[in-house]
């Protein structure tokens, strides 16, 4: 694996000082930071491959930090560390814009899984693989990669990271059908089961600002008792 800068942004010292140990053994270079104002200013100030934030911390919190994050242009990817475990929580969490959640107590292996998993994604996402498409076009709607900017005829379109990841997957594999499940397990890094309506919200979402009729998708069509799929009838260049 190549080598990872990793800020672990975690109050409880014994849980962030296993968290730095463990990715260290993995090729991380990791920096600890112990409240949320630190926290925050040192993930706005330096570039890091993953932010590890802990939910509830001193000063500004874990959601808040994610979501100033998610409000700038470049992208970091969250994991959330929590103690906190209901259903209400988690979907909170992911829709502020993490890309996973873990909840205390947790096995290191489980962690270190989920980190291999969010790298690996990220990769293919933003061109970990040389031959990756870095602009993709199908009919007045355009992505570019590098940037995570979504352009429809000459108007920018606003999405959320995980919005973004979810159209670029569908339009990088155009016809083919995706379950809610399988959508979870590549957007979100594993199979959050329980959560499609988190699938179906974003897709919602997507609709609400890409279609003229959201009702009568364009692009993200319905595959009825299956699930969904970019439409592969569009002219497209890359």
């Amino acid at each position: 694996m190549l080598k990872r800068n990793v800020l672990v942004v975690e109050d409880a010292i014994d849980i962030a000082n296993l968290v730095r140990l463990h990715l260290q053994e993995i090729g991380c270079q990791v920096k600890l930071a112990h409240d949320g104002d630190v926290g925050l200013s040192e993930a706005e100030t330096k570039a890091y491959d993953l932010i590890i934030l802990d939910l509830m911390l001193p000063g500004v919190d874990g959601l808040e930090i994610c979501r100033r994050l998610r409000a700038r242009s470049n992208y970091t990817p969250v994991l959330m560390l929590t103690s906190r475990s209901t259903e209400v929580d988690r979907v909170v969490g992911l829709e502020m814009g993490a890309d996973d959640y873990l909840v205390k107590p947790f096995s290191v292996s489980e962690l270190v899984a989920r980190v291999k998993a969010i790298f690996r994604r990220i990769s293919a996402i933003t061109g970990g693989d040389v031959n990756a498409t870095r602009q993709i076009r199908a009919g007045k709607l355009s992505i570019d990669v590098e940037r995570r900017a979504v352009r429809l005829e000459e108007d920018d379109i606003e999405l959320t990271a995980k919005e973004f990841d979810l159209l670029l997957h569908l339009m990088q594999n155009p016809g083919r059908v995706y379950t809610r499940d399988q959508l979870l397990d590549f957007v979100w890094g594993y199979s959050h089961s329980g959560y499609e309506h988190t699938v179906n919200s974003h897709i919602n979402r997507l609709r609400a600002k890409l279609e003229p009729d959201p009702a009568k998708p364009t692009y993200v069509l319905t595959v009825w008792g299956v699930g969904y799929k970019f439409n592969d009838t569009l002219e497209r260049a890359a």
